[in-house]
């Protein structure tokens, strides 16, 4: 009766090594599953950020090229207001010198 005891106890053996080495390939086929899953979202987020940092840095440049145009714009106002002033202030400058000139012109020195 012991024979017949540990050959049961050898077949039971056997049984829960081979069910022990279907529970460590389906462990190891989840864990692949996962591995493809983690790489896939990871590639998402990659792409997601990407997309984002890529539209950031084409706002910033259209701010930078559009400010570029303001800042032109602007400076051809100041320029333009700096003209009239220096025309305005010529043209109060220029009777003033006329009259001296005239005045130079006319007196006699003796």
């Amino acid at each position: 009766m012991d024979a017949f005891k540990g050959q049961g106890g050898i077949q039971m053996l056997l049984n829960a090594e081979q069910e022990a080495q279907h529970i460590v390939s389906s462990a190891r086929n989840m864990k692949m599953v996962r591995l493809k899953q983690a790489k896939e979202e990871a590639e998402k987020e990659v792409a997601l950020y990407r997309s984002q940092m890529e539209a950031e840095y084409q706002n910033k440049i259209s701010e930078s090229t559009g400010s570029s145009g303001n800042t032109v714009k602007k400076l051809d106002e100041e320029t333009e207001r700096k003209i009239k002033g220096l025309r305005k202030s010529t043209t109060m400058a220029s009777k003033e010198v006329v009259e001296m000139l005239i005045k130079h012109i006319t007196s006699v020195k003796i």
